[in-house]
């Protein structure tokens, strides 16, 4: 397994994130280590004299990213970081921590085992958006989780049409669709009603929010397809397009929102013992292991 010397911290202010940021470097201080620290994260850092870099340049600079926080930090260093060849490791100071693998109480001992060769690493590709106007390019973005085309009016439908790989699917009324990667298929597209993908799929699912008709379904496509979704006319709105929740572009009617694979894929290291199904078991509240017998009964 790679040995990482210099390990990036990233993270941003919330609940318990300094108290687990002191933790951590004084963790990574005594194994003898180099840490960077994020230009947001530095302020929650005292009395350091550690280097402060932008997030661009620890991606290149660093060979493992530590990100602090909850599923929204990783997110936000994951845009930043997935051109860049350094894993990522997440530390949870969030809710769920579907992506964020490590309690701040385990700091030491998950942390240490990492930093002694004992994880894996999974690639979760990203997606790519542009919003093209007039024929012309006036918007992009890039997402992990899911990119959102909505209605931006709570209670209020929108019409689009959408097209995959060029081909026409449905014209459809609704409060907007889901376009989700498997890593965000556990997060806003599972609220929606769609399925839970696992993340070594390369898969693309397509979920309608709230159709007009019964018959509406989410739709799982290939990951390689290109799917496009025009604003209609009729709409009397300017819906907004969103990635992961943080990114922002308004549409106008006769807009084309255009979404793929990012050609880079971020590399995230979990604890060798990682499992997904045991995440979704803890994370959703799913039954227990039955004991022992019980199948046969």
């Amino acid at each position: 397994m790679e040995q990482f010397r210099n390990i990036g911290v990233i993270g941003r202010e919330g609940n318990g994130v300094a108290e687990t940021l002191s933790s951590l470097l004084g963790f990574l201080q005594q194994r003898g280590l180099t840490a960077v620290l994020d230009e947001q994260v530095a302020s929650l850092a005292v009395d350091h004299d550690l280097r402060i870099c932008s997030r661009r340049m620890i991606g290149e600079i660093c060979d493992l990213i530590i990100v602090v926080g909850g599923d929204g930090s990783l997110l936000g260093a994951a845009r930043t970081l997935a051109r860049h060849n350094a894993p990522v490791l997440g530390v949870n100071r969030g809710r769920l921590g579907f992506l964020t693998d490590i309690s701040p109480d385990e700091i030491e001992a998950q942390v240490g085992a990492v930093l002694d060769g004992h994880y894996s690493i999974e690639k979760r590709f990203l997606l790519d958006v542009e919003l093209i106007r007039d024929g012309e390019r006036v918007g992009k973005g890039d997402a992990l989780n899911d990119v959102v085309l909505n209605s931006g009016t709570s209670g209020h439908m929108m019409e689009f049409e959408l097209f995959v790989d060029g081909e026409f699917v449905y014209r459809q009324r609704s409060d907007g669709v889901i376009i989700s990667t498997p890593t965000g298929s556990t997060a806003y597209s599972l609220s929606a009603g769609g399925p839970i993908m696992h993340p070594r799929l390369d898969a693309i699912v397509i979920v309608p929010m709230f159709p007009h008709t019964l018959s509406s379904r989410p739709i799982v496509i290939d990951g390689k397809a290109e799917i496009t979704m025009v604003v209609c006319d009729n709409n009397t709105a300017q819906p907004p397009v969103t990635c992961d929740g943080q990114l922002k572009m308004t549409t106008q009617p006769g807009d084309i929102i255009r979404v793929r694979k990012k050609p880079h894929k971020l590399k995230l290291i979990h604890p060798s013992e990682h499992s997904f199904y045991a995440s979704c078991r803890d994370k959703l509240g799913w039954g227990a292991h039955l004991p022992a017998g019980d199948l046969d009964d």
